[in-house]
């Protein structure tokens, strides 16, 4: 059994991205996983200055939600994150938080496999590159972890339009094989 992190940071209510978010836990506890999502829909969380206090003292001068879901990645085996592109890029509440878990470098971690789910209203292959980039950028810090898998759903604009597609299922069968 491992732990699984699934962090969806799209802010919509029944948004594509979270949906792909909730088929890969419900996947990941099907194989007897321990899963935990966490929405940042109505976190507090601000954004790093660049002070590199926590370099030296482990932790955020910021007192918002950011610590409670670094600690929980710390402790897994498996992060999910799900996001939506936009303007071809991970959404900047995904890339704030990342930002803000650079208090993690200099710590010890469980994580090694990192999956990536991305919903966008366009549908070309290349339209989610730059966010897969963008969190490999954040996977290269952590050495012994790895991206084991990227699922891109294309096409979704309006909330709930992936209901039906069949990204659902391959996000249930890609948290199945975690």
């Amino acid at each position: 059994m491992k732990k699984v992190i699934v962090i969806s940071t799209s802010l919509r209510a029944g948004s594509n991205s979270e949906m792909l978010a909730d088929k890969f836990a419900e996947g990941a506890k099907a194989s007897g996983n321990d899963v935990e999502k966490i929405s940042l829909r109505g976190k507090k969380i601000k954004f790093c200055v660049g002070c590199l206090s926590c370099q030296h003292t482990g932790a955020c001068v910021f007192k918002d939600d950011v610590p409670d879901i670094m600690e929980k990645v710390l402790n897994a085996d498996v992060v999910c994150w799900a996001t939506p592109i936009y303007y071809y890029e991970m959404s900047g509440q995904m890339k704030t938080l990342i930002d803000r878990m650079n208090a993690m470098y200099p710590k010890d971690y469980r994580f090694r496999d990192i999956y990536l789910l991305t919903t966008a209203a366009e549908a070309e292959d290349e339209t989610p590159r730059r966010a897969e980039i963008g969190l490999t950028g954040w996977i290269d810090c952590f050495g012994k972890s790895s991206l084991k898998g990227h699922l891109f759903c294309g096409g979704v604009t309006d909330a709930r339009d992936i209901e039906g597609n069949a990204c659902l299922m391959q996000a249930y069968e890609m948290g199945k094989g975690v």
